[in-house]
């Protein structure tokens, strides 16, 4: 394969084919559509705004709209299971004889360090950042969030699970180290969400020193007397 014809777009490093013209074309009309969603809904609110609001910023049909995605919510966070994807994609990697929780770690700080780049393909990172906050003050978005990420801890205790050769229905400490993980993950967000820095460094920082109280949390003693 001539070096022309591929890009280096993957996660992990590795030549993927470039894509044809025709699907260049539909790749283009996807992003504005998807660039078009998130302006609208961090601008005038996700229920105030309206497919045909999104269509009509994207100089598209509504018709065209769905041909990319089956309603508003898919639209909303089509960017987010990029992140979650490249997340998995990061622990399936993690070497074999890493413990369960380190694993979960590295993976978040492999994906820390690539995933800015893969999100600007689709739509510019601050904006996706700032919809982050549309998602947190937003009730259905909320509720969609929530449900999303208990979907998430699911795949990843399996992949932990598989990683570990055991069974995730008989041993419970995947989906316990998972929901652990899961839950300073949401804390972080949480407060990230409410403070004035909407950056990701700001988010990583956030991250990264709740993580780092985990195992005292769990395991340490809190008094101070």
């Amino acid at each position: 394969m001539k070096m022309a014809d591929t890009a280096v777009t993957a996660g992990n490093g590795q030549p993927v084919p470039r894509p044809g013209l025709r699907e260049r074309k539909k790749q283009r009309t996807r992003d504005t559509l998807l660039r078009s969603a998130l302006e609208l809904f961090t601008e005038q609110g996700y229920e105030a705004t309206t497919v045909d609001d999104i269509a009509d910023a994207a100089e598209v049909s509504q018709r065209t709209f769905f041909r990319y995605f089956a309603s508003k919510e898919e639209a909303a966070f089509f960017v987010s299971r990029l992140a979650e994807s490249h997340f998995v994609d990061a622990v399936r990697r993690r070497p074999p004889g890493e413990a369960p929780l380190d694993a979960l770690r590295q993976s978040l700080v492999e994906s820390w360090d690539t995933i800015g780049e893969a999100i600007e393909q689709l739509v510019p990172l601050e904006l996706h950042m700032r919809f982050y906050r549309v998602i947190e003050s937003t009730p259905a978005l909320l509720a969609a969030h929530l449900r999303r990420a208990t979907e998430l801890e699911e795949r990843i205790a399996r992949v932990i699970a598989d990683r570990e050769h055991l069974d995730v229905d008989a041993d419970p400490r995947p989906r316990v180290v998972v929901a652990v993980f899961g839950a300073v993950i949401r804390v972080t967000e949480r407060i990230w969400s409410a403070g004035d820095d909407v950056s990701l460094a700001a988010l990583r920082q956030l991250n990264t020193a709740y993580l780092d109280q985990v195992e005292p949390a769990l395991t340490g003693s809190w008094r101070t007397d």
